[in-house]
């Protein structure tokens, strides 16, 4: 019924490449057919090692004869293993159970995890459905713990539903639109299963999901890095469905800007936050979409064709989002005294942005050492907002140079109180309220101040956070941050976000259990416990495509 292929074979690759011994990546060589690297890569400074605590340098220090790809974590899950010289926190165990209490099967085999496990709830609303933006961090934790077989069998059955004519009332949706979710439908009499799709149709606003396709490529590169399964991502009907997304993207048109242009809500933020544009959560997915695609698409008549195209936009992507996305405290005093109306190609401020528009708050919050990926630009307009989701995939696909992947860990630590408070992590900084509420959310009673994704903290952040750290040399800060978070997730039962300003307050229509909480525990542990998991979800820095920027920056002051 699902119209897909079994796919077999495993092929042997090495288990340890060190960053020292990486080169670096450039995107024109892709066109000269390589073959897919399918290392496991040590992604993470090694500078941070000493820094790590004993138990984990001797998890590292043995790594090469404990570890292969495909192969356990030996964190404390089913796995575990005698080689551990510590004891694991007690909410693993517990952490384990949950998430496969979520699983959900479709004729016996098991496909995904639902968004959340609460029986307390009265309303379950569409929490009992699989969704490919919750899933990608349970995927993520049964990788790392050598159970691929459920993520092979998410992406097939995901891939099948790809294929569905896609309509909302009268219109219909581009063909390589991937669903928000889907729902198993037992009959017990017949005992038959069916899946059933929302592809946006049943979404609060009815906006498809821009996010979906760049995660099913992102996470189908994570399964062929961790298990060295190559024929998966080769069979035809991958290849087709990389395709299909990649064209609703590249695609000529009116477009001034290599950036994607999306609707409020299209998102993880997927209610109205005034995100519409270009917001920099969907524009750092799609270039590690892109970087990913790259490395999987085949170099045939088709895939080459595709993989030029990538290329192209790679570099104009990265120019664009790191010229004009980026933001630190030389060029917020360059906006602040920024003209107006300039017109020709030599004006300083091309989106003729207004600097009496400039949040007073910005001022404050930009340390002098530090800078992010604001959230949105466009004509007349810079949203000034800290989006986490966005700078940390910046950081992990390196659409974030390295000065600037650390001077976001830098910002992180300056500002940890502000970002961080007593729950890791917020999702957006600062909340919008009053005035401004009512006009951009439309006085969502959800999206209060400090709530929900109107500044709330989300625990499911923390394995971004984590991987962030990693790559960047800093897993004290992943620690710390997992220290807080321990403090508090299991006792509160796994909520999905908390609230207030510090992020103290379990958040008033948490949903408890929350599958993405419970898994993005799991990867950051694990993460933290063996560093070269970091590989099948981390780039390597290209640095061909670093633009010459015509400014200081802050990580030179």
């Amino acid at each position: 019924m699902d119209g897909t292929k079994e796919t077999v074979g495993l092929m042997n690759v090495s288990s340890v490449c060190p960053i020292s011994e990486m080169n670096d990546f450039d995107f024109s060589r892709l066109l000269d057919k390589p073959k897919l690297n399918i290392e496991r890569q040590r992604s993470f400074d090694e500078r941070s090692l000493s820094e790590l605590s004993n138990g984990l340098a001797k998890g590292i220090d043995n790594f090469e004869t404990t570890c292969s790809p495909g192969g356990r974590s030996g964190l404390d899950t089913p796995a575990s293993s005698a080689r551990n010289s510590f004891e694991p926190h007690p909410m693993v165990a517990d952490a384990w159970e949950a998430l496969r209490r979520s699983l959900v099967f479709f004729r016996g085999q098991p496909v995904g995890t639902i968004a959340a496990y609460d029986h307390a709830s009265e309303e379950v609303l569409n929490y009992d459905q699989v969704f490919v933006r919750d899933f990608v961090p349970s995927a993520l934790a049964f990788l790392m713990n050598g159970e691929p077989e459920i993520v092979k069998q998410f992406l097939l059955k995901t891939l099948h539903l790809q294929g569905w004519e896609k309509r909302i009332d009268q219109f219909k949706l581009g063909e390589g639109a991937m669903p928000a979710s889907f729902k198993v439908l037992h009959d017990p009499i017949r005992k038959t299963d069916s899946l059933v799709a929302d592809f946006g149709e049943s979404a609060i606003g009815r906006v498809a999901p821009v996010d979906s396709g760049f995660w099913w490529i992102i996470l189908l590169r994570a399964y062929t890095k961790s298990t060295g399964d190559i024929s998966l991502a080769e069979t035809p009907e991958c290849q087709k469905g990389m395709r299909l997304i990649l064209m609703l993207c590249l695609s000529e048109g009116f477009d001034t800007f290599p950036t994607l242009l999306c609707a409020d809500g299209c998102s993880m933020i997927d209610r109205r936050m005034g995100i519409y544009g270009y917001p920099i959560e969907i524009q750092a997915l799609f270039f590690m979409a892109l970087r990913s695609a790259c490395s999987l698409l085949k170099h045939d008549e088709e895939g080459k064709e595709c993989i030029e195209k990538i290329v192209k936009r790679l570099h104009a992507l990265s120019y664009h989002m790191r010229s004009y996305f980026w933001l630190d405290f030389q060029q917020l005093n360059d906006i602040y005294r920024y003209k107006t109306e300039e017109y020709s190609h030599t004006a300083v401020n091309k989106f003729n942005v207004i600097p009496d528009s400039i949040p007073y708050w910005v001022f404050d919050f930009m340390p002098t050492r530090g800078g992010y990926f604001i959230g949105n630009v466009s004509p007349a307009r810079m949203d000034f907002r800290w989006f986490a989701l966005g700078n940390c995939i910046a950081i992990l696909s390196s659409l974030a140079t390295h000065e600037q992947s650390m001077a976001i860990m830098d910002l992180i630590e300056a500002r940890w109180e502000e970002l961080v408070g007593e729950m890791p992590l917020k999702i957006a900084y600062p909340a919008i309220e009053s005035h401004e509420w009512r006009i951009v959310t439309g006085c969502d009673p959800k999206n209060t101040r400090w709530s929900y994704h109107n500044g709330g903290s989300w625990p499911v952040l923390l394995w971004l956070l984590t991987a962030a750290c990693i790559k960047t040399g800093r897993p004290q800060i992943a620690r710390k941050a997992i220290d807080l978070a321990e403090t508090r997730l299991l006792k509160d039962s796994w909520p999905e976000y908390y609230d207030g300003k510090l992020g103290r307050y379990i958040g008033k229509q948490a949903r408890k259990y929350q599958t993405w909480s419970i898994a993005g525990y799991l990867v950051a542990k694990m993460m933290l416990e063996d560093p070269s998991h970091l590989g099948m979800i981390s780039m390597e820095e290209d640095k061909q495509m670093n633009p010459v920027l015509k400014r200081s920056s802050s990580w030179t002051c």
